[in-house]
């Protein structure tokens, strides 16, 4: 193993540690908690739903408690279109995280390398698309297209999509809500979600992959 691919492995690894122990130390269920009295102040929430967002990677925490709470905070009329470009907009940074570190070759390069091998079969805005409606975390996703090097226009326009139906349920079940207890969500209409989802995937991506392994033309 190269110098760079050492460096870059050391320095992932102390990144992952240092997140893992944030999140075991502040969730999302212990900040919003702390937030829900801000309700009444529409300039102090807006700017709190803004900082979760752009926090939200750092500590590694799913989509699915803040599309909760902007549901339960504004309704479903203003919620979706807020939690689906806050849930854009927090995609997007590690996404050109990973699109940045990339480029320098080493072991981001091979991660690259791989998933540009994937991104050839299904096609980007295919291939993004269909990661998201699976039940795939938001952040493997993220990565795994940046270091694909998945132009941005494709990354946009798939997770834009690919997260509307996540987004709607999530946000329809945090206004229903009357008290947000994150820790013990349910949401009956995720698990019939999670399986259209998946099928939908799954369907995206049969044709180019069957092309593929058939070495029939047209697979891109």
């Amino acid at each position: 193993m190269d110098r760079l691919a050492r460096r870059q492995l050391v320095g992932s690894a102390g990144l992952v540690a240092v997140v893992a122990l944030a999140t075991l130390v502040l969730s999302p269920a212990r900040v919003v908690a702390e937030v829900m009295h801000l309700a009444d102040h529409p300039v102090y929430l807006a700017g709190v739903i803004v900082g979760l967002y752009l926090i939200r990677p750092l500590f590694a925490w799913p989509t699915m408690p803040l599309s909760a709470f902007v549901g339960f905070v504004l309704g479903i009329e203003y919620g979706i279109p807020v939690a689906l470009m806050g849930a854009l907009v927090t995609c997007l940074i590690p996404y050109r995280f990973a699109l940045e570190a990339g480029e320098q070759g080493g072991m981001f390069g091979w991660l690259g390398d791989s998933g540009r091998q994937i991104i050839e079969v299904t096609g980007e805005t295919r291939g993004v698309l269909a990661a998201r409606l699976s039940p795939v975390p938001a952040d493997p996703v993220s990565y795994g297209a940046g270091f694909a090097g998945v132009s941005s226009r494709a990354f946009v326009v798939g997770t834009f999509l690919g997260e509307i139906p996540w987004v709607v349920v999530e946000v329809i079940a945090g206004a229903s809500m009357r008290s947000l207890a994150l820790t013990g969500l349910s949401i009956d209409a995720l698990p019939h979600v999670l399986v259209l989802g998946g099928v939908l995937a799954v369907l995206l991506v049969a044709g180019p992959a069957y092309r593929h392994v058939s070495g029939r033309p047209g697979s891109s």
